[in-house]
């Protein structure tokens, strides 16, 4: 790579190595049959299969998957970018038609879905009932926290991160991923393995913005709270206010804007 620095003396380039975020395509089968390819930070990848299935409303407890193992693709040497997952014989096969099978970016959850009905899936939690108040004081420390824990981002600095939170500011789970869809994703499916579902009186704290599918994923998992450190989307606000959970965002030093369910944050 070469480096170049306008207010450097000397022409101000130089060649240097640079440490860069991983990204590769992982593709997720069930049942054997193909449903998803998702580009992804590889690690954590069995997590973000399950954080998707349940995503989606395919799976909503570990007991609903038999197995779910990385396996050698058709790549040349085998780069294992490929989790197969069985479901068990109570669980329903998901659609089958190609609308709803989809390719996700590093930068967007809901690409390929046919239409935004789709994408709405109703969680089978009630979040509206969660009785979960934490402190903004508290809040205000999850960033630090969080950033702490982004391990990579500090060698890259390309990537997004995800946590899940106690009410007391604990920090149980971080994740880091190029896709902030996808480090979500892998938090959520490590609560599934977990046995944790429901995520009552939990907060989910993302690195960037809120958006839509962040709040869809956060519901879908039972939580009462996400904070993000930007801003959230026109969607993602209406879609938390639906839901009845608490959506914060601009989590930033000591301020904080709440757009939905105000009263779980005292002050």
């Amino acid at each position: 790579m070469v480096s170049i620095d306008l207010g450097a003396p000397a022409g101000g380039s130089r060649r240097r190595p640079d440490d860069l975020a991983a990204e590769e395509p992982l593709e997720i089968r069930v049942r054997k049959q193909p449903l998803a390819v998702t580009m992804r930070t590889p690690g954590h990848d069995i997590d973000l299969a399950m954080g998707f299935l349940l995503s989606e409303g395919l799976i909503t407890a570990a007991e609903d998957v038999t197995t779910a193992q990385l396996c050698a693709g058709t790549d040349t040497p085998n780069t294992y970018n490929v989790v197969d997952v069985v479901l068990g014989a109570h669980v329903p096969p998901p659609v089958t038609d190609l609308s709803r099978n989809f390719y996700t970016t590093s930068s967007c959850g809901v690409c390929g879905k046919a239409s935004i009905d789709a994408v709405r899936t109703r969680s089978r939690f009630d979040v509206a009932a969660d009785p979960l108040r934490v402190p903004a004081a508290t809040l205000a420390e999850l960033p630090g926290r969080l950033r702490a824990a982004q391990r990579t981002f500090d060698k890259t600095g390309g990537l997004h991160a995800a946590a899940l939170f106690t009410a007391t500011g604990e920090l149980l789970v971080s994740r880091e991923d190029v896709g902030r869809h996808n480090a979500v994703d892998k938090v959520l499916g490590w609560a599934l393995r977990e046995g944790r579902l429901p995520l009552v009186g939990h907060v989910l704290m993302v690195s960037g913005r809120a958006s839509f599918e962040l709040t869809q994923k956060a519901w879908m998992a039972g939580l009462p709270m996400l904070a993000a450190v930007s801003a959230p989307s026109t969607l993602a606000v209406e879609l938390a206010d639906e839901a009845g959970m608490t959506l914060v965002g601009f989590l930033r030093g000591t301020t904080m804007n709440v757009y939905a369910g105000v009263e779980r944050v005292t002050v």
